[in-house]
């Protein structure tokens, strides 16, 4: 696809500066682009690139001060940042009109019903009485169970499971080889030692905007639902267990584990690794730094979280700073004990005897 400078600067409603008729084909990282393509500059250190670079134009902030003279064109946008977001999501959308129709062989059920613009990749399954609004991509591989509802724009890639009773809202991406609605991990104990399942009957739930990464898995609820709400991104190998909730707009990183009825608050921030033991809560947004471990509810919003068992950002900072010292630290009460018990002979005390354990 070809766009001019001057129709990218439309589109993001910003302000072309340079040759507004230059033609645009490709995007690509400032320090790597050449002619032809479109970059951004949103960190101050990229910045020497902006000098150097070989782009036809670049995504710049409004308030940014030339320090010298530049060969590509520019796009003054408030937020350069989100800006190329939004021109990454606008690209992508265009790059996927063109999946249309009905690859064969692949599998429609009875009594399900799929809006117009739709895309079914073969060897693609579709359960029975199922719900699948307007231009609902559903690549090949992937399985859609009996009775799922999918809204508008959703797109789920090659590979994914999508378990029965499921509801997608609109917008929403599950990624490849992603599971939703797999049975939680319940089992009751039973007097011989062993363990019987307990029927997983809840769903899951998915709002509008919700993007479920590769290869992750979203349990049902043993009861009622697990709950992903609006705009909340989850990574790649990420496990939310029966009946967790995820606020709106939460970002899960990859290998996060969050045990059962868990329930995370809006606008959180868990990094790779982290995990979370069962039926907690966290407060509105709260991070929690990577490897970190979660053992209790916190209820205070805005919270940064490290360690495990994680706590406060600052204390575990402090305390981490002692830890590497500790080494030092013994060494010096070692040599404080041993001035104390020089400057004790010298007074003529003697040493405490330390009490009989067997007396005691």
């Amino acid at each position: 696809m070809e766009f001019t400078v001057a129709q990218i600067a439309q589109v993001l409603g910003g302000t072309a500066e340079g040759d507004a008729t230059a033609a645009v084909t490709t995007l690509a990282k400032i320090e790597e682009a050449g002619p032809g393509s479109l970059a951004f500059l949103a960190n101050a250190k990229y910045e020497p690139f902006l000098y150097s670079t070989q782009a036809t134009a670049v995504i710049v902030s409004l308030d940014l001060t030339l320090k010298q003279p530049v060969t590509a064109a520019l796009i003054r946008v408030a937020d350069p940042y989100s800006s190329f977001t939004k021109l990454l999501e606008f690209y992508q959308q265009a790059t996927r009109t063109g999946r249309r129709g009905v690859e064969e062989p692949s599998f429609f059920g009875a009594g399900s019903t799929i809006g117009p613009g739709h895309y079914r990749g073969a060897f693609s399954y579709v359960g029975e009485g199922c719900e699948l609004g307007e231009n609902v991509l559903i690549f090949p591989q992937a399985y859609v169970g009996d009775r799922v509802r999918i809204g508008d724009n959703s797109i789920i890639h090659a590979g994914a499971k999508i378990y029965a009773d499921t509801v997608i809202g609109a917008r929403c991406v599950i990624k490849a080889g992603a599971v939703v609605g797999s049975d939680g991990f319940g089992f009751a104990p039973q007097p011989d030692g062993s363990y019987r399942a307990i029927p997983q009957i809840g769903r899951v739930v998915l709002e509008d905007d919700v993007s479920i990464g590769a290869n992750t898995t979203v349990d049902c609820a043993t009861l009622g639902q697990t709950t992903v709400r609006e705009g909340s991104k989850i990574d790649n190998l990420v496990q939310l267990a029966h009946n967790v909730e995820i606020g709106r707009h939460t970002v899960v990183a990859a290998q996060t584990g969050i045990s059962g009825s868990s329930k995370i608050g809006d606008f959180c921030v868990l990094a790779g690794q982290v995990g979370m033991a069962g039926h907690l809560s966290l407060a509105n947004r709260t991070t929690v730094t990577a490897q970190s471990g979660v053992g209790k509810s916190i209820r205070q919003e805005g919270q940064t979280l490290q360690g495990s068992t994680a706590f406060d950002f600052k204390q575990n900072q402090r305390a981490q700073v002692v830890f590497r010292r500790l080494p030092e630290l013994e060494q010096r009460v070692a040599a404080l004990e041993q001035d104390t018990e020089k400057d004790a002979g010298k007074s003529g005390e003697q040493k405490p005897t330390p009490p009989d354990p067997e007396k005691l």
